[in-house]
């Protein structure tokens, strides 16, 4: 049995596309995953199975998903020894300590060094970022609320993702590691 780690775009934003974490362990339940846990309402799901890799469990899920609630959510698989490779890669760790200000982008795939290129022009503020291999690191000294960079960057990019804060990602690690 190996542990994985999903990641949820778009659900609980703004009030729009509720899903309660009750119903979503529920749900990885249902679908015969083990060791189910959720982190917070925007859709950060840990659980253990025995079948699949992270991209048959994408499809699987993003498929299941959509029956029961109705909508598309992109989801994000990956598993824990990719989350290892996640936080051991941080290329700020001087400012890992503010979880605010450091992001991680979990990329659908890596993009192309000319997919890149166009963000490099635009990243003319505070904001500086890595990218490596299916991670976009983001360091936004100003919070990524305040950041111009951080708003154009999913339609610079076109490499579909979904973000999370450094406290959650190491949230999620532990959760990975400890389950």
């Amino acid at each position: 049995m190996s542990m994985f780690v999903a990641l949820f775009s778009g659900i609980n934003v703004g009030g729009n596309r509720i899903v309660k974490m009750a119903e979503l362990r529920a749900f990885f339940e249902g679908l015969g995953f083990t060791g189910v846990a959720t982190y917070i309402q925007s859709g950060n799901v840990v659980f253990r199975t025995g079948d699949g890799d992270g991209a048959v469990l994408t499809e699987r899920l993003e498929k299941a998903f959509e029956g029961r609630w109705g909508f598309r959510s992109r989801i994000m698989v990956r598993d824990a020894a990719w989350y290892e490779r996640l936080v051991a890669g941080n290329p700020y760790p001087e400012v890992a300590e503010d979880h605010t200000k450091l992001h991680a982008y979990v990329l659908e795939r890596a993009p192309l060094p000319e997919e890149i290129a166009p963000l490099t022009e635009r990243c003319t503020g505070p904001e500086r970022f890595v990218v490596k291999d299916d991670v976009l690191y983001l360091h936004a000294p100003d919070g990524l609320g305040k950041s111009k960079f951080a708003e154009v960057l999913p339609r610079v990019l076109k490499v579909p993702g979904t973000a999370r804060n450094w406290r959650t990602v190491l949230t999620l690690h532990e959760m990975a590691r400890g389950a």
